[in-house]
């Protein structure tokens, strides 16, 4: 890319039904929706937000050194303006031109479904750069630009950030980036503007709802990833065939698809599945071809994940004998059934399942590889969909000899009350409620005795707990080896 930054002048000529007031020749170098990161040369985005006004606080970003502002309204201000209709659904695109489309400079691959995109995007990641790629990931875990870690606040970013980050792998010569593209992301515009490679769906079951409202609209989001796919023959999608949204999805992308599976016909289908505890192997049949594809992670889950992210690969063009290879090789992912190991008698598995769907795969993987009895620490997010706490109340009865209800992050909510929707979903399992989850932690892992599984569910890798409005440190895995320690194991 060039050194030249476009003008406000170009920025108005890539849009419709736009007005500018001021010097429309003012170069634009960079772009921010937060005042408070305003940088000079920048052109701050006015978004009107859920609780605040972006048009608020352009007094702020004028101080701070913007050189121009993207409106919804004109602003008695003295600094040049760019009106549109809908400053959110055109932020990305707006930013991807100021940045110079970075994501057409590598490639881009986008991971969307309720659970396991964090486990796959790092599974595509690990294969590229296994192929000798310089690789980058933007996801729940944060940012990271081959070995460089930047935290990030959403699984998704803002599309300021998300064209500001690319253009950064791009300036660090990244090869492949992968993204984890949330439904909210989508339906809030902030992947617009990114031009994906290649898409991979996982499977959808019920989250999100009190943002969504109902199964069909948090379908109709995550199918937009690949209705966008429409820019040329290069690009194609990796559909999980055994989730039924796999039909929607097929009929809304504008692009080539690939199915993969274990239960029904794919083109990438699974076989001879072996759940061992040291983790999983089957068969893969595709395209005439079959090999034995094993991966470190234990869990009828994990053969999705592995299979998702072998599909991508050889339709990426990888060989075979790479992909095996790199999958073999995964230590896991951070908070994704995560073992901790202190010389205990019993396992102790940190996951960051905080849906339905995702217990339930979780705790029946735990049940496939425990020895014992299963015990099980849970809670639900305050301030979040509340029709799915009994459901998770179910999943965790469905599997567990011993259930412990606690806090997750309750947020502005009372945690006692979160609790009380959980509750009636829990039937015909013996359960404890002990509302502060250091308490309950410490509790499981006292009544485990040797060859049982303790499951600490819904946090995985957050190493905070939200109460109030208020973000505390607080990590499941730090306090699993205090509690341990505090019994007397030492690894």
């Amino acid at each position: 890319m060039s050194n030249k930054f476009p003008t406000l002048a170009d920025i108005a000529q890539k849009l419709q039904g736009v007005q500018i007031y001021g010097d429309a020749e003012v170069e634009i170098t960079g772009i921010s929706h937060d005042s408070r990161k305003v940088v000079p040369g920048d052109l701050y985005v006015c978004i009107p937000g859920f609780k605040v006004d972006g048009h608020d606080f352009a007094i702020a970003a004028q101080k701070a050194g913007a050189a121009a502002l993207l409106v919804e309204r004109f602003l008695k201000l003295d600094i040049p303006q760019l009106k549109v209709e809908n400053a959110r659904k055109v932020v990305g695109q707006v930013a991807a031109e100021i940045y110079g489309y970075p994501s057409r400079r590598l490639k881009l691959v986008g991971v969307t479904g309720t659970n396991g995109k964090t486990t796959v995007t790092h599974l595509v990641e690990r294969i590229a750069r296994f192929a000798g790629e310089k690789t980058g990931i933007i996801g729940t875990l944060g940012v990271q630009i081959a070995e460089q870690k930047i935290p990030s606040e959403h699984t998704t970013p803002e599309s300021t950030d998300v064209q500001k980050i690319l253009h950064k792998m791009v300036q660090q010569n990244v090869n492949l980036a992968v993204m984890e593209v949330s439904s909210h992301a989508l339906d809030l515009g902030r992947v617009n503007g990114c031009y994906f490679a290649a898409g991979i769906f996982t499977n959808l079951s019920q989250d999100h709802l009190d943002y969504h409202q109902d199964m069909q609209r948090y379908l109709q989001a995550k199918s937009l990833l690949f209705a966008g796919m429409k820019q040329d023959a290069k690009q194609f999608a990796v559909l999980n065939a055994d989730d039924a949204a796999c039909a929607y999805l097929q009929s809304q992308a504008a692009c080539r698809y690939v199915t993969y599976g274990v239960e029904s016909k794919a083109d990438y289908k699974a076989e001879e599945l072996e759940l061992l505890e040291r983790g999983v192997q089957f068969r893969v049949k595709y395209n005439g071809n079959e090999t034995t594809v094993f991966y470190p992670t234990p869990g009828k889950f994990s053969v999705y994940n592995a299979l998702a992210a072998f599909a991508w690969g050889i339709e990426a063009g990888y060989s075979c004998e790479v992909i095996t290879a790199a999958l073999k090789e995964i230590q896991g992912v951070p908070g994704r059934f995560e073992s901790i190991r202190k010389g205990q008698p019993f396992l102790v598995i940190v996951d960051y399942a905080h849906t339905p769907d995702g217990l339930v795969n979780v705790l029946s993987a735990a049940r496939e590889i425990s020895a014992g009895k299963l015990i099980t620490v849970f809670g639900c997010g305050g301030d979040r969909d509340r029709t799915k706490r009994p459901l998770m109340g179910r999943a965790a009865a469905q599997f567990s000899d011993y259930v412990i209800v606690t806090s997750d992050n309750p947020r502005t909510e009372d945690p006692q009350a979160i609790i009380e929707d959980i509750l009636p979903g829990i039937e015909k399992v013996d359960y404890k409620v002990i509302v502060d989850r250091r308490q309950a932690i410490v509790h499981a892992c006292s009544i485990a005795k040797p060859g049982d599984t303790v499951i600490i569910a819904g946090k995985g890798h957050e190493d905070y707990q939200i109460i109030g409005t208020e973000k505390i440190h607080f990590d499941d895995r730090e306090e699993v080896e205090k509690a341990l320690r505090g019994m007397g194991y030492v690894e």
